[in-house]
């Protein structure tokens, strides 16, 4: 299957991405592989290490952990932030509860394009 990434339009429609200059999501899109995902497949597993972050685009998905409460992801959500911004194994299992489209980025990518999100101004 034909590696895809995301648009900046798509880019544009996630909260978090949305203040990111055009040219900026041009290339954070070109860096990320977009996924199709069936219902039940887990995404993320708590604990695990890898540290790929991940954009909702299409679909709904279930995020539980052993001491909170069970979320719901929608379009336009994010997922995955926590494991590369604290250096720590991933926090939450994230399962896909209908069809889901994600599109994913590396740490690499993460750490050029998203991670100055995050920081304490």
């Amino acid at each position: 299957m034909p590696r895809s990434s995301a648009t900046q339009h798509e880019l544009q429609r996630v909260g978090l991405l949305a203040g990111l200059p055009g040219q900026t999501l041009a290339q954070l899109g070109k860096a990320m592989t977009r996924e199709e995902i069936a219902p039940g497949t887990v995404v993320v597993r708590e604990g695990g290490d890898d540290d790929r972050f991940y954009v909702v685009f299409a679909g709904m998905l279930t995020v539980a952990n052993t001491i909170g409460p069970r979320g719901v992801l929608r379009p336009g959500d994010y997922f995955g932030e926590v494991a590369p911004v604290m250096g720590v194994p991933r926090t939450a299992t994230v399962t896909a509860m209908t069809p889901c489209v994600v599109a994913s980025c590396d740490r690499a990518a993460f750490d050029e394009f998203v991670r100055p999100l995050f920081a304490d101004d």
